[in-house]
């Protein structure tokens, strides 16, 4: 059987993992449109190739080790299995007759994350709770409202013991970070995208860890991944725009080398210093494309790291068209070039990212590239709440439909 790319890829380190970067309950669907799109002679090897990444009839065999979820993609099931969606909206209203459609969002959030991580459970404990979590995020509107989001995050924890709970990497979210760690309960570090951050996520968990062990808090269950958001730091941010200010050329390489130099600084640096945070990268691009041939820097580059890739649908199919063929070596200790780090360091949008303290955590949420994610997946939460408040107003006058 021809491996994948991704399949190669984790041969690269023992503890590389790959992950599912979209509700589980979309894989069917996604498979069967992949399917589609292939040319007759390939489609049979494709399907194959697919099943191992994911077999809902054998989830603790396939490849996929986990799921990460967030708001746009928890949009994407509603746009995708809308009917089944609806479904299960209407119990929930028949069940919750006086809901208002911001509780009535939230109930359906919580229902797909619940189903999903129920899809993975059987992951989760064949390998005695070392994988098979499934990432739900609290609200990103909450974004600096402490207890809003511990509240949110309790609520989610206590669906399966397989879920993970995403929390934003602002001031207010390292402090959740370090509460939820106290109680034995798993977290996904996300919006994150500079060195500041990241090292203040691996101290808000190491201190966590620590409380729980003094209070004799069973760990068993518990992990701790890292999120750094990659292409969003290089793209939605302020890198290109400083450099053309400056009139510091940057070539699609060079964006892609600034963001593989802050996750390297941050895997090495919780190596070093032994912090139990394990790093995740996502927001991944089929990139840079080099003597004709497309590349994945993001996969290359971090070939053998003991880390985790989460991988959306779209991602995927590039890698699936574009890396066939690729052979990954360890490049996970390799520097970055030194010409290019000297170069990207005379931007101070990469200066401050690169450096420990280039930002305090009051400054976090005002990050350009934060800033534009937090805006883009608070949109979806309103998309999703305008959908769900949809069959609010279809039910009878007087009772539910």
């Amino acid at each position: 059987m021809k491996p994948t790319p991704l399949e190669k890829l984790m041969k690269t380190h023992p503890g590389l993992e790959i992950w599912w970067d979209s509700s589980p309950l979309v894989y069917a669907s996604w498979m069967e449109g992949v399917l589609k799109k292939a040319s007759a002679e390939k489609r049979d090897e494709l399907q194959e190739q697919l099943k191992r990444l994911y077999d809902p009839e054998a989830p603790g065999r396939t490849l996929f080790r986990g799921v990460t979820t967030n708001p746009p993609l928890s949009l994407g099931v509603i746009k995708a299995r809308e009917s089944f969606v609806n479904e299960i909206i209407r119990d929930l209203i028949e069940r919750n007759p006086e809901v208002d459609k911001e509780s009535l969002f939230w109930m359906t959030y919580k229902e797909i994350v619940r189903r999903g991580a129920e899809m993975y459970l059987e992951v989760f404990n064949q390998s005695g709770y070392r994988y098979g979590y499934l990432s739900g995020q609290v609200d990103p509107r909450n974004l600096t409202n402490k207890e809003r989001m511990i509240s949110q995050a309790l609520e989610l924890a206590s669906l399966s013991p397989n879920v993970m709970i995403k929390v934003p990497g602002s001031k207010e979210g390292y402090e959740v970070i370090r509460f939820l760690t106290s109680k034995g309960i798993s977290t996904n570090n996300t919006l994150t995208f500079v060195l500041p951050q990241l090292m203040a996520c691996a101290k808000a968990v190491k201190e966590g860890l620590e409380i729980a062990k003094q209070n004799g808090v069973d760990l068993s269950r518990w992990r701790s991944v890292i999120t750094h958001m990659t292409a969003r730091y290089g793209d939605l941010g302020d890198l290109r725009k400083e450099a053309e200010t400056l009139h510091i050329p940057l070539s699609e390489a060079d964006v892609r080398w600034a963001e593989i130099a802050i996750f390297k600084k941050a895997y090495r640096l919780l190596k070093e210093r032994g912090y139990p945070s394990k790093m995740l990268i996502c927001s991944m691009r089929i990139s840079p494309e080099m003597d004709g041939k497309k590349h994945c820097w993001h996969l290359e580059k971090l070939a053998g790291g003991d880390i985790v890739f989460t991988c959306p649908p779209t991602f995927i199919e590039g890698v699936l068209e574009h890396l066939d063929g690729t052979e990954f070596t360890s490049q996970i200790d390799e520097e970055i070039p030194r010409s290019v780090l000297d170069r990207l360091l005379r931007i101070p949008y990469f200066e401050r990212a690169y450096a420990e303290d280039g930002l305090t955590p009051d400054e976090f949420v005002s990050h350009t590239a934060m800033i534009a994610t937090a805006k883009e997946f608070s949109k979806a939460t309103e998309e999703m709440v305008d959908f769900v408040a949809k069959q609010l107003t279809a039910r009878p006058v007087g009772g539910p439909a």
